[in-house]
């Protein structure tokens, strides 16, 4: 699905290095946890596999297709069709209903407004927010609003979802409930890329890899499939500092 090789990115002048020399490959159907301290470059690395930013340099390849030369129009057709996003603050806007938050992630694959609708009540719906449509934002719990941006992120049926801190703005319930969503949203056939600083989150997830002071210096393999929190046993619970 996803495949870095030699990417380095760099910010400011003088340039600041922030991303020094990642190779990475995130096999179809992965479920790979990035973990690593603030400041480590982590999201940088997220920005890059979602083609938000360009690697100063390097190569990135999605989904089989070399997106590192693409024009802004052309990665943003790779974003609209391929990639979800979702991150910490939920990004919903205020005043509008969950339909329509979702909706609006079909914008730009030129559906009517009433295709929207149905394909955002049927994402909603998958997260378990049926009975939610019409509710507002602010009549939302966190994780319902998580779940809203979950559905809005794949409502396009993505190959590729990338989360950065899905859980951190949730309380433990809420959080392990977006956490089991991901999941089954992994064993469904999504692929999956999450950012976490909280390490029993991290050492649930088939795959991590760390990253400090932007170098890719570990990663740790905790089996082929995908567990789910519950399924990893305690001495496994662990990534390593």
């Amino acid at each position: 699905m996803i495949v870095l090789e030699g990417i380095t990115k760099s910010f400011g002048s003088p340039p600041t290095e922030v991303l020094r020399g990642i190779d990475l490959r995130v096999n179809d159907g992965e479920f790979l946890g990035i973990v690593g301290p603030s400041g480590s470059g982590k999201s940088t690395l997220l920005n890059v596999l979602g083609t938000l930013d360009r690697p100063t340099t390097g190569r990135v390849e999605i989904a089989g297709r070399d997106v590192s030369a693409l024009s802004d129009n052309a990665l943003s057709d790779v974003r609209g069709h391929r990639i979800g996003f979702v991150f910490q603050q939920f990004h919903l806007t205020e005043g509008r209903s969950a339909i329509d938050n979702v909706g609006d992630g079909l914008l730009y694959r030129g559906k009517t407004r009433a295709a929207r609708r149905r394909e955002a009540a049927a994402a909603l719906e998958r997260v378990g927010l049926g009975h939610r449509l019409q509710h507002r934002p602010h009549q939302l719990s966190g994780g319902e609003r998580q779940r809203v941006a979950i559905a809005r992120a794949t409502v396009g049926r993505p190959e590729l979802l990338l989360a950065d801190e899905p859980t951190g703005n949730l309380d433990q319930a809420a959080g392990a409930s977006v956490m089991r969503l991901l999941h089954q949203l992994n064993r469904e056939g999504t692929t999956i890329v999450m950012i976490t600083h909280d390490r029993e989150l991290a050492a649930s997830l088939p795959r991590r890899v760390r990253v400090v002071d932007g170098r890719l210096v570990e990663g740790e393999q905790v089996g082929a499939g995908a567990p789910g929190p519950d399924s990893v046993p305690a001495e496994t619970r662990e990534v390593s500092a």
